[in-house]
């Protein structure tokens, strides 16, 4: 027997550690080779690790939400083969096969596994409680009607005071106004459930993270713009009628082809912040992420080039992108290198929101939900569709007035979508 140390590897450039999300395997039980021993996360990306030899496994590395060190020991699998054999230090050669033979034996020592622990003695019985002869109760006098409602509300006539020679409905309103309603619960209503703590691991914690430090580190400034989708809608409606095979669209492409026609206007929006080195650097492409929501929180995969696609285009790589966020097959190269996000809870979009920006990044835009309203046309009232928009910025690199600006430029072509296709 040998065994054999899986060190984690190198999962990715600039990455110090990682952090253990699921087991795939317990201490005692049998891996295959390429069988999957973990899934560890790191910069919102989960990375598998599967297993190089087969055999068993006698050590983990710790619990899930633990973080572990590039390099570090992951799991000690005893093979039936040569391996890297790292026998465990032994004092005698009976502790070298005690620690042999029992998984996670390491912690017990020789005296231990020879002594028998020792038995507690049985508790003695407790004594019988003597129990009181019950008094004599007055029958409780009520009506059917009052007696039915009771039994609705789970309330104990028994408990009830009397203003007179029986209970009335006025007597139970008052007790369940001022007597708090012992053991009363109402039709429908709520019951408190225990509590229930929850380790904050994996996708969470790196949200909680990366939310913490763009709060504390960007003084974030929110503005908020009403747009007329009225005319955008009508002609999404007209692509879509007559789309063949391609995919259905909704108002977000139409939405990156106009931020993309903008940014070359406001290359400060299109950026990204490095803090220690005091750098900003305006990209040219338009790398866009998407805010995902999944099962596991909130992804952002990114959209490369964004500005070289087309509406279509656009469309297929939001879905991809989305369905790939949501079932975790998402590469680390599509979760990373976003240049400036978006974020979209769709008809949930409220009147408007405050998007927090996804640091590095100095921007993030939120469209909200579309509303139909009467507005004034001249002397005309017509019906027409709105939509807020926010965008959030980073006031270290966004003065207000191009946050503004930008936002303005981004309505006249929402307003006018026949601009989004004229070159």
């Amino acid at each position: 027997m040998a065994r054999y140390s899986f060190r984690l590897p190198d999962i990715g450039e600039g990455i110090a550690e990682a952090e253990i999300v699921a087991w795939h395997v317990k201490i005692g039980e049998r891996v295959e080779e390429d069988a999957q021993l973990a899934d560890m996360m790191t910069d919102k990306a989960t990375v598998e690790m599967e297993s190089p030899v087969s055999g068993i496994v006698v050590e983990l590395a710790g619990e899930v939400g633990d973080l572990i060190p590039i390099g570090s020991t992951l799991a000690v699998i005893e093979t039936d083969g040569d391996g890297d054999v790292e026998a465990p230090p032994a004092d005698t050669p009976v502790e070298q096969e005690i620690l042999a033979e029992t998984p996670g034996a390491e912690e017990i020592s020789v005296a231990e596994v020879a002594a028998p622990a020792p038995v507690a003695a049985p508790a003695p019985a407790p004594a019988p409680t003597p129990v009181a002869a019950a008094d004599h109760e007055k029958p409780v006098l009520a009506s059917p009607a009052v007696r039915a409602r009771a039994k609705d509300l789970g309330v104990d006539l028994g408990q009830v005071q009397a203003e007179g020679d029986r209970i009335r409905h006025a007597d139970l309103d008052a007790f369940l106004r001022y007597s708090g309603g012992q053991g009363y619960h109402a039709p429908g209503a709520s019951r408190a459930r225990a509590d229930e703590p929850i380790k904050v691991i994996g996708m969470r914690r790196k949200i909680a993270e990366n939310m913490a430090a763009s709060k504390r580190a960007i003084p974030h400034f929110t503005y908020v713009e009403e747009m007329d989708v009225t005319a955008l809608e009508a002609m999404r409606a007209d692509l879509n009628a007559n789309r063949g095979g391609r995919p259905k669209l909704t108002m977000l492409p139409f939405l990156i082809v106009a931020i993309c026609r903008t940014i070359p206007q406001f290359p400060m929006i299109n950026a990204r912040y490095d803090d220690e080195a005091g750098v900003v650097t305006r990209y040219g492409a338009v790398h866009l992420g998407m805010a995902t929501q999944t099962d596991a929180g909130l992804m952002v995969p990114v959209i490369r080039d964004a500005q070289d696609k087309n509406v279509w285009q656009l469309a297929s790589e939001i879905t991809r992108l989305a369905e790939a966020a949501r079932t975790g097959k998402a590469k680390v190269e599509e979760l990373t290198g976003g240049t400036l996000t978006v974020t979209s809870l769709g008809p949930l979009g409220g009147i408007a929101t405050t998007p927090v920006i996804n640091r590095p990044e100095v921007a993030i835009i939120g469209p909200n939900k579309i509303v139909e309203r009467p507005v004034f046309d001249g002397d005309d009232i017509r019906r027409a569709k709105l939509m807020n928009l926010s965008i959030s910025c980073d006031h270290r690199v966004v003065d207000g007035w191009d946050a503004a600006s930008y936002v303005q430029a981004l309505k006249k072509l929402v307003e006018t979508p026949v601009l989004l296709f004229a070159d």
